[in-house]
């Protein structure tokens, strides 16, 4: 059984993939970076994972599709919108023979970081009066 190579940078993912796929795996990565620059960059899953005070997202390529995947509620947030696309709990699926869809990858993106913001200032304990 054949396994994936480990990974251990984005740079690395991106580059192993074969060449059709690297310049749309550098618009993801490029969308979410520039969309929360605070965000730190990762392997994790031997897929990239990006970290905002919390997980903000993961994204690979597969035989058919790209991935995003983000947490169920911030998947859900976004029903309506992805009705034209295959989801699951936690992952968004974009066609490979389609543009990938930076405005939308935006939006979810900037939603999970307000998300985990508003997590993070719910578990910071209350000062004393």
């Amino acid at each position: 059984m054949k396994s994936d190579p480990p990974f251990n940078t984005v740079n690395v993912y991106i580059a192993l993939q074969p060449e059709e796929h690297r310049a749309n795996l550098e618009l993801i990565r490029n969308t979410i970076k520039t969309t929360v620059p605070e965000a730190v960059e990762g392997i994790s899953y031997q897929m990239p994972v990006y970290k905002y005070h919390g997980m903000l997202c993961y994204f690979a390529v597969f035989k058919d599709h790209y991935s995003l995947f983000v947490s169920p509620p911030v998947r859900e947030a976004f029903t309506n919108v992805l009705k034209p696309y295959k989801t699951t709990k936690s992952a968004i699926h974009f066609p490979l023979n389609t543009p990938v869809p930076v405005s939308l990858v935006k939006e979810i993106i900037t939603f999970a970081a307000i998300t985990n913001l508003e997590k993070a200032a719910e578990k910071k304990p209350k000062g004393k009066k």
